[in-house]
């Protein structure tokens, strides 16, 4: 039976199950060749993001230089190991997430924040466009306090911007990163995989940049 309210996150009685084996994992990135499992290489950073459909999310960090390697999966719910039909039905409390794996020397955590908040509209609550659900909410899943300090800080920004532009109030939820649970093989870089395939992705066309200047937020 479907999870009627799909809008609401449930509460961990009313979670399924789930199962304690975890997801097999293709053994690189079909885009880029490198591992999606750790260990990474040293000194390379994690970050954590949903942003509506993953198959979208993560094709925009996979572009990103300085990304070593990115994954799809699920986060921020309450069933160990769940499947996407799971996730579908609003009963595992999960959401569609993308982490990505970065070198910090070639490219900042603000400037994946300023990737994050442009590509979708952080404003529409358990939803992204057409994608209705818990699954499709805004968050930032953070590995660091330094992580929580500049989602923190650009979301206020971030907010006055968009209210300049006449958008309502900034419903991502930011906390401390959960635990990742990686989505099936074929949801994994799904998009060049399938180069026609759906990407529901939409900002709201309000930039993070001042002009030429470079990032208005998150610099360090």
């Amino acid at each position: 039976m479907l999870f009627h309210g799909k809008a609401r996150m449930p509460a961990p009685e009313q979670a399924l199950p789930g199962r304690m084996e975890p997801m097999g994992v293709p053994s690189g990135h079909y885009v880029m060749g490198t591992t999606l499992c750790p260990p990474f290489p040293v000194g390379l950073e994690l970050a954590l993001f949903g942003l509506g459909c993953f198959w979208g999310a993560e094709r925009r960090y996979w572009q990103c230089p300085g990304v070593f390697s990115t994954a799809a999966g699920y986060a921020a719910g309450h069933t160990p190991n769940p499947t996407y039909e799971e996730v579908c039905t609003g009963l595992t409390g999960h959401n569609e997430v993308v982490r990505v794996v970065f070198d910090p020397a070639e490219v900042s955590y603000g400037e994946l924040l300023r990737v994050f908040w442009e590509s979708h509209d952080p404003t529409q609550g358990m939803r992204q466009g057409n994608d209705a659900g818990t699954q499709y909410r805004s968050g930032i899943y953070c590995y660091t306090d330094e992580q929580r300090r500049l989602a923190e800080e650009t979301r206020a920004v971030y907010q006055k911007r968009l209210n300049t532009a006449g958008y309502g109030e900034i419903t991502t939820e930011i906390l401390s990163a959960p635990t990742f649970y990686y989505a099936e093989s074929y949801h994994q870089q799904y998009l060049a995989k399938n180069p026609q395939g759906y990407c529901g992705l939409g900002g709201t066309g309000v930039s993070c940049r001042d002009g030429q200047a470079g990032l208005a937020m998150g610099q360090t």
